[in-house]
């Protein structure tokens, strides 16, 4: 049967590997993990970092629906509001003064 190691195992065994304080194999013999499994999670880890500090995708497309979503309501109240002060100007006087 395989072992499963939980990502927070993972995590940390790569932290340890990066601060390069003891060697690969002794790291993977104290964890009890194959130096080839660690290698495979430090470049994994490395490929991945990058990522850490790119926006989230969802997050962004998510506020910008949202952002839309106000924006359309914003100018359908000016609509609304435009409509009723012309229509009280009308019906007040005040439009004949201007041209």
């Amino acid at each position: 049967m395989r072992k499963r190691y939980s990502p927070t195992f993972k995590a940390e065994v790569v932290l340890e590997i990066l601060k390069e304080e003891k060697s690969m194999s002794r790291i993977a013999s104290e964890r009890g993990v194959h130096a080839n499994q660690l290698s495979t999670w430090k470049a994994e880890a490395l490929k991945a970092f990058p990522k850490l500090f790119e926006p989230d995708q969802e997050t962004t497309r998510a506020l910008q629906e949202a952002h839309q979503r106000q924006l359309e309501e914003l100018y359908a109240e000016i609509g609304r509001l435009t409509t009723q002060v012309n229509w009280l100007k009308k019906k007040s006087g005040l439009h004949l003064g201007e041209k």
